[in-house]
């Protein structure tokens, strides 16, 4: 089963307008700060737009075929595991923090929020919130955000295109502006705020912070994890492919093509195509479908072989 799916887009304060000149996206929208590109969550549900489901969202199609085109590792979850975004942050994003799942199944009845970034472009000097410069106390955070001192305290980090960050739940982050990047996260939609530059909402009062949630959930150190891909560039069949990252949650790889791409989608696992440049197809169980920058493809488990042609960018998702 080869799905194409079309993104569902947020028009946050922050975002700009790359996602709808660059990727191509039709909308109305002014600003177009997210696109969810693999999504089942109840705030933005993908359509698909090809074959006998076209119309239905991803979740209908799930419901009516059975979960066994998710795959054996996506089953052992009681709702479907992960949610892919491309955003364009025009302008610096809300200092957040994401609780882990026993925190948020608790409080949000929701996963928590595991999640990794994929530098896809940047602006030169641009950077991002990632973690603490050193460890602090709760108590110390809490004095910090209370008397607008905090950011005394973070960690801030240069970017680069092909960079990857790791952001474990708890970790204290805040995408910068001028980054466009890849997310893949567990599926959640909780976020809580710790500070947003006195910014207002479109209701014309400021946006409301999470403070005693979010100490409550914030680990107050400094990162763990290398800025830069987990694997090597590896040339296979004159292609490039990177891992990016692997966890418990999901695996990661970037690939470039110049040749014919194969790869398979068996019983462990559906795979995500997320084209981030170039054009060509990718053709699984005899259907053939355009791939350009922008394009989501959804590959059941079990459809086997598929392959992607061209000269493009994507990047390969699997649980």
């Amino acid at each position: 089963m080869l799905l194409k799916l079309r993104p569902a887009l947020k028009d946050y304060l922050w975002g700009g307008t790359r996602l709808k000149t660059d990727f191509g996206f039709q909308t109305d929208l002014d600003i177009v700060a997210e696109g969810w590109m693999l999504s089942c969550h109840k705030d933005g549900e993908n359509i698909v737009e090809n074959g006998k489901y076209k119309g239905k969202t991803l979740t209908e199609v799930i419901e009516e075929t059975g979960t066994e085109i998710l795959g054996i590792n996506a089953q052992k979850f009681d709702r479907f595991p992960i949610l892919i975004k491309l955003i364009d942050a025009k302008k610096d994003l809300s200092v957040q923090v994401h609780p882990d799942n026993d925190y948020a199944l608790r409080v949000e009845n929701e996963y928590g929020k595991t999640e990794c970034w994929y530098i896809l472009d940047c602006d030169e000097g641009a950077e991002l919130i990632y973690g603490f410069k050193r460890e602090i106390t709760k108590e110390e955070f809490q004095q910090r955000i209370a008397d607008n001192t905090f950011l005394e305290v973070v960690n801030k980090v240069p970017v680069h295109k092909g960079d990857l960050f790791f952001i474990e739940a708890g970790t204290l982050h805040a995408i910068g502006g001028g980054i466009l990047l890849a997310e893949i996260q567990q599926n959640s939609n909780t976020t809580y705020r710790v500070y947003d530059y006195g910014r207002l909402g479109a209701d014309g009062k400021p946006r409301p912070l999470h403070t005693k949630k979010a100490v409550d959930v914030t680990n107050c150190v400094p990162p763990t994890h290398s800025t830069k891909p987990e694997g090597e560039k590896r040339i296979e069949n004159g292609n490039t492919k990177q891992l990016l990252t692997t966890c418990d949650l999901f695996t990661v790889t970037s690939v470039q093509t110049t040749n014919a791409y194969f790869g398979k989608a068996d019983s462990s696992s559906f795979v995500s195509v997320l084209v981030t440049d170039g054009d060509g197809e990718i053709t699984c169980n005899g259907e053939t479908l355009t791939a350009k920058k922008g394009d989501s493809f959804f590959l059941a488990a079990n459809s086997g072989t598929f392959s992607v042609k061209g000269k493009t960018e994507f990047i390969e998702t699997r649980v």
